[in-house]
């Protein structure tokens, strides 16, 4: 490895660590029927395993930026990956369903210190004008991971018991540790920095509230449940109050400053729909391969893998064209593909073959890769050097937070409206299946278009340096 560069090793480095977590979180998804019967419970107790995961991590993320200025952020990553083992030999010798939810808990701790810092490790370690590259190679991590999760846990779970999704992440998470050790560069610290724990409280319950909210919300009927009703209403008035309150302070927890930065904000609204729009995907694609043409598992996971290799390619060549020419000659492009190929999802009947389903998911996968990530980029390019982790900390909750609402929108919109449909006078069930799918596509890609506009309005380094 000497002969690559220092700063390529350190991408390498946080590639194994998050590429882990995420491909660990999408793995359970469809293994969640087992745990119902291996630990003789109900999908709403099994649900936590997901939902757990998704809480701990979000009201983790805004802690990152003060820590990685505290202590270094290679600690603070390194610290977050150790936590990840920890919670994966947890996961592997659990016996019982709450030991497994307590260990999905802690890996979302770990992944809730790592995501963000992840990103800020690279932006230290690149100029400006080549981290849309290096983004693009890291991004696999995020967008490629969810994708073949599935198909990953399926295979598994045929041929082994199910601890073994847990010890799949041991020695990948260890040999991300000996990267990381080695290759990671140390950072600035700042001993003097204060905590801001009003701050913190006010955030971390308003995060968490809404996304317990979210995460148990995924029927009509869980959503408009008094409980859940309440976790959105407190955590949302808890996030106004953040958000007044730190506007207010010297050294605020997250320096909200960056909003004023017109391509960091645009940046947020283009990756939250891209966002939906993969998640989306990933939740209605099941159904459409499984209840409307009666096809497995397998073929389901099959569908996702071209997606994910022409998303990961897409990324590192969209990453490329940002670094030449500018976030506009290829995140606009990369929504207006997606959101095509989605329309097109949205006009299948009973008789489409499966190659041509697979064939639109596919370029479904090649848009997001030149609209999500270099989106990101362009949005951290933007906004001040020492920002740069509360940056990546805010884009991470936004994200997670527009991933489990569009999850929960789409969850609930096919309950609904396949049962409005399904009433009809001479209307089967597959028919109403197919026509609330091939809606809910294009509500998806509508989502993307009305983003679309938006994405012409990012600026790149080369708009500051021809100003």
């Amino acid at each position: 490895m000497s002969k690559i560069p220092t700063k390529w090793l350190v991408v390498l480095s946080v590639l194994f660590g998050t590429f882990t977590v995420i491909l660990n979180n999408s793995m359970l998804n469809p293994i969640l029927p087992r745990f119902i019967e291996v630990f003789d419970s109900d999908a709403v107790a099994v649900g936590w395993i997901l939902t757990i995961f998704m809480v701990s991590m979000g009201m983790t993320m805004p802690l990152t930026g003060y820590l990685g200025d505290r202590f270094g952020k290679k600690k603070v990553y390194i610290a977050g990956l150790c936590l990840f083992i920890l919670g994966s030999i947890s996961g592997l010798l659990s016996q019982t369903l709450g030991m497994v939810i307590m260990s999905r808990a802690i890996q979302g701790v770990a992944g809730g210190m790592m995501m963000p810092i992840a990103m800020a490790l690279i932006f230290n370690s690149f100029p400006k004008h080549e981290r849309g590259l290096a983004v693009g190679v890291y991004g696999v991590a995020a967008m490629v991971a969810p994708a073949i999760g599935p198909t990953v846990g399926g295979f598994m779970i045929q041929f082994l018991d199910w601890p073994w999704l847990f010890a799949f992440n041991i020695p990948f998470g260890l040999l991300g540790l000996l990267l990381s050790m080695k290759f990671l560069e140390r950072t600035e610290t700042h001993p003097e920095k204060k905590f801001d724990y009003i701050g913190f409280v006010m955030i971390t319950l308003g995060i968490g509230a809404v996304l317990l909210a979210l995460g148990r919300g995924r029927e009509l009927s869980m959503l408009v449940d008094p409980l859940n009703l309440t976790l959105i209403i407190a955590g949302l008035l808890a996030i106004v109050a953040f958000v007044f309150y730190e506007n207010r302070q010297d050294d605020p927890l997250l320096n909200l400053s960056v909003f004023k930065v017109p391509t960091y904000s645009v940046s947020i609204l283009v990756t939250s729909a891209a966002s939906i729009g993969l998640f989306s995907g990933i939740f209605l694609l099941p159904l459409l391969i499984q209840v409307v043409y009666g096809l497995n598992e397998v073929m389901t996971g099959m569908l996702f893998l071209p997606a994910a290799a022409a998303s990961g390619i897409f990324m590192s060549i969209g990453g490329r064209m940002l670094d030449k020419k500018g976030p506009r000659y290829v995140v606009p492009p990369g929504l207006a593909i997606m959101a095509a190929a989605t329309i097109g999802l949205g006009m299948l009947n009973v008789s489409t073959p499966y190659w041509l389903i697979l064939l639109l998911n596919t370029v479904r996968g090649l848009g997001m890769g030149m609209g999500n990530m270099p989106a990101t980029t362009s949005g951290m390019n933007a906004i001040p050097e020492h920002l740069v982790a509360q940056g990546s900390a805010m884009n991470n909750i936004i994200r997670q937070i527009s991933s489990s609402l569009g999850i929960v929108f789409f969850s609930i919109y096919y309950e609904v409206r396949r049962a409005q449909v399904a009433a009809a006078p001479d209307m089967d069930m597959q028919a109403a299946t197919l026509q609330t799918l091939n809606e809910a596509f294009l509500v998806s890609a509508a989502v993307l278009l009305i983003a679309l506009p938006f994405s012409f309005l990012l600026k790149g380094v080369q708009d500051d340096q021809n100003a």
